[in-house]
This record gives structure tokens, C-alpha cells and sequence, in this order.
């Protein structure tokens, strides 16, 4: 079933609209969740919780990619579970390793990018501009929170040069920003 219809079924307000959802995209929500959580019940409950977010959103919203509209809901509400365990276990785990690594390039809360339409857009430039293995490395660890030590593996490298590399992007990064007039 396509995008469309089962945009269409939401619209519709049939419950049918879950189903085709978690035919067509429950393996991803549930890898992007994992990646974040690494626990497999708050995964489940997580994209059960997409799901029933993606249902109170649709309609009114009418999202060009479902796939985008699922990953960005099943990220912020994985990443909302991860800073609850970690308050709960006092533990800094990989959402606090990530934001370490980008407080250097990525400008903290500032009124100026309040909507982050201009940092979006130099992020996704910078991203395009990228050799689809570096910009995969990075989506990996930014996005989906991956374990260096994962993605060493995944991507046949050790440990050393993914830090690296992931170091040298950064600092790209916050090049096209200032190019484009973010401060850090």
C-alpha cells in the first residue's frame, strides 16, 4: 500500500490505517526506536505510542512522507523515554555522548533560529554534500544514536578512525553553519 492510501485510511479514520502503518514501517520505527532505547519492551511501546500519535496528528496533517513523519514522532518519543530512564538511573547513557559531540557545532537554544528553518536547511545541504558512506556514518550516530562501537562494526572500521571521522564531519559542520551565518 502506498503513502497515499494509507494517508487516505487515516483521513478516513479507519483502524485499518495501523495495520498497513505497522505492515509498512514497523521495522522501521521499531530500529529506529531500538537504536535509541536499546531495550526491546520500550521500543514495542514506543511505536505503539507513534502509532496512537499518528492517529490523533492525521488529520488534520497531511505529511508528504510517512515515512519522514513516523521517524521524526518515534525519535522524539524514544528520546523523551531515554532522558526518563536515565533520570530514574542517574546514568548519562548515549543521548548524553551525542549531545556532548555536538555542542561544539551545533548552536544551543538561541531566538535568532527559533523556527531552525536556516540550521535545518545548512544541516541537509551538508548532509547532501556528503560521500553516502560518511553521510550514513553520521546519520547513524546523530540520528538513530548508534554506538560508535556499532557502527565500527557495521562499517568495517574500528573504533579510532569512526571518532575520527565523525570528529572531521563535526567540524565541516560547523563550517557550513558560520559560512552561512550560525554562530555556535
Amino acid at each position: 500500500m502506498t503513502d497515499c492510501e494509507i494517508i487516505k485510511l487515516y483521513f478516513e479514520r479507519s483502524e485499518r490505517a495501523i495495520e498497513e502503518t505497522d505492515r509498512a514501517y514497523g521495522k522501521y520505527c521499531r530500529y529506529v526506536s531500538f537504536e535509541i532505547l536499546r531495550n526491546s519492551e520500550d521500543s514495542e511501546e514506543i511505536v505503539n505510542s507513534t502509532y496512537l500519535k499518528t492517529w490523533e496528528s492525521i488529520p488534520p496533517k497531511n505529511p508528504p512522507s510517512l515515512k519522514n513523519f513516523l521517524g521524526k514522532i518515534v525519535r522524539g518519543l524514544s528520546i523523551n523515554r531515554l532522558e526518563y530512564n536515565n533520570a530514574q538511573r542517574r546514568g548519562s547513557g548515549q543521548l548524553d555522548a551525542v549531545l556532548d559531540e555536538l555542542q561544539g557545532c551545533i548552536p544551543s537554544h538561541d531566538e535568532r533560529y527559533e523556527d531552525g528553518e536556516l540550521i535545518r536547511g545548512v544541516i541537509n545541504s551538508f548532509l547532501r554534500s556528503l560521500p553516502q558512506e560518511k553521510r550514513q556514518i553520521f546519520i547513524r550516530r546523530y540520528w538513530y544514536m548508534s554506538p560508535i562501537c556499532d557502527i565500527a562494526a557495521d562499517f568495517g572500521m574500528s573504533e579510532g578512525k569512526v571518532k575520527m571521522l565523525l570528529m572531521r564531519l563535526r567540524k565541516e559542520l560547523k563550517k557550513s553553519l558560520e559560512r552561512e551565518g550560525v554562530t555556535v
